[in-house]
């Protein structure tokens, strides 16, 4: 069969989100108020589902809108864009499928536990009714993004990093993202940002760096402080994605913020959401917020642009992308 992983901004079935698991929230009231937060704001345009961990049932209830689908699920964490299902269609005849990758915490993570977590794609499938299609390969949904024309961004450091796929060759890894997501080409950059190589990162992730807006045009994380060290960061990927033809490149302007109190942040606008009639986008009070907006709004033309607060998400390794997922209409 034919798969491919259509782009975020075709319309959707649905979003998927995980309710923070009780072990993982600290502080919790912070967590189920940004997780929340978004989930209640997607709601507004489209169905949303989302995975509770058991013990969490009637906290979810606390602060989930009532327009909002629960299922109970078995979670070691939060973050269902990466360890959940990575949805694709079928070329030949329309049908829904789901991608199982191999999860394994972000190439084993010492502070995380993630054998609930390796489950979690098969669960949204069966709901889905998605045919599930395993892969042996170790990925998050994080790592992709694809413009829906057969072109993906992927990262050096995450897929091809020996905690994730030690034994698999740069060939095998190309040719298990082109059979599983129906793409032609892969632009490879070198690496993520800086924070993102820390105790809580993901060692590289695409998702706060690049991103398709639509088939020709991607917005870029874009650190324009020398001070911080995604600085050099943003240049050597600027310098990558203009090597592409037929390509237009939108920079989109780092928050000014420089750090929190771990160090330097990778604070990134690129992190948002696209929904059905809507973009969710990261804020972080910030003198940059209202610029992004606005460049956000040219570039998703007929969808509004909603804010919302991600520094209590960022604070645990991720940001509005990280967090949800998109089904889309078959």
């Amino acid at each position: 069969m034919s798969w491919k992983m259509p782009a975020e901004w075709e319309r959707h079935e649905r979003t998927w989100l995980s309710f923070p698991a009780n072990e993982y929230a600290t502080p919790a009231e912070d967590s189920y108020k940004a997780w929340s937060e978004v989930a209640n704001a997607a709601s507004e345009y489209e169905p949303v589902t989302v995975l509770v961990d058991p013990a969490q049932e009637q906290t979810a209830r606390k602060y989930l809108s009532s327009e909002i689908t629960t299922l109970i699920c078995d979670l070691d964490d939060s973050w269902v864009r990466d360890n959940g299902a990575t949805f694709v269609v079928n070329t030949e005849n329309g049908k829904l499928g789901a991608i199982d990758w191999r999860f394994n915490g972000w190439g084993s993570l010492p502070v995380e536990d993630y054998q609930k977590d390796d489950l979690v794609a098969a669960v949204m499938a069966n709901r889905a009714q998605a045919e599930i299609i395993r892969s042996e390969m170790v990925n998050e949904g994080g790592g992709i993004h694809v413009n829906g024309s057969g072109l993906l961004l992927v990262t050096e450091t995450v897929q091809l990093g020996v905690e994730r796929n030690p034994d698999w060759t740069k060939a095998e890894v190309e040719q298990e993202l082109k059979e599983k997501l129906g793409v032609n080409d892969i632009v490879w950059i070198r690496r993520g940002l800086t924070r993102d190589y820390e105790a809580y990162g993901t060692k590289g992730h695409i998702d706060i760096v690049a991103c398709f807006s639509d088939e020709q045009t991607i917005l870029m994380h874009d650190q324009q402080d020398q001070n911080h060290p995604d600085y050099t960061v943003s240049h050597e990927v600027a310098a990558r994605l203009a090597e592409l033809q037929n390509i237009n490149l939108i920079k989109v302007p780092a928050p000014k913020v420089l750090k929190d109190q771990r160090g330097f942040v990778d604070y990134s606008y690129i992190n948002h959401y696209i929904l059905n009639g809507a973009v969710l986008l990261c804020a972080f009070d910030d003198a940059n917020d209202a610029e992004a907006k606005a460049i956000l709004a040219e570039a998703y033309p007929g969808r509004e642009i909603r804010l919302i607060d991600a520094r209590p998400i960022f604070a645990k390794g991720g940001g509005i992308h990280c967090i949800t997922q998109q089904q889309p209409a078959v």
